[in-house]
């Protein structure tokens, strides 16, 4: 794991994983959980929204599917930002034309991962989300 600096990263992140392809989100939580890190796991942005207000630690970084069963826009990437502001976002799409990039990081997310994507992009894609919410100066981006 790389080292880096932040209030998780020695003890692992707490990752809410928003992906309503099972074998996808399963795929990631296994890719994740191999690790340090507490995964949770959502199939849509309600349950999402559910467990970013429930009680208990907070999540570092969301992983967050664009197209929801019930959200197909944006709003999803609002309302996480709206429910759990300290949290890093990471958005998961295969639209990931210029302009909606564009879109998302004017939204406040750290970056747009592209599907399909590699496994082994994420725990160090993640990490570097995390700090660069947590030192709150870092640029979006990656």
């Amino acid at each position: 794991m790389p080292k880096t600096r932040g209030p998780a990263a020695a003890r692992g992140l707490r990752v809410l994983v928003v992906e309503d392809e099972t074998l996808l989100r399963w795929s990631v939580t296994q890719a994740l959980s191999n690790g340090p890190h507490t995964v949770i796991e959502a199939s849509d942005e309600q349950s999402a929204l559910r467990l970013l207000r429930s009680a208990g630690p907070p999540i570092d970084v969301v992983l967050l599917d664009y197209r929801q069963p019930d959200s197909q826009d944006l709003r999803v990437l609002s309302d996480v930002r709206q429910t759990s502001p300290r949290s890093a976002v990471v958005m998961m799409t295969a639209f990931d034309a210029p302009e909606t990039v564009a879109e998302v990081l004017a939204l406040d997310a750290y970056a747009v991962l592209g599907k399909p994507f590699e496994m082994d992009r994420l725990e160090p894609l993640l990490l570097r989300a995390h700090v660069a919410r947590f030192e709150l100066g870092a640029a979006p981006g990656a």
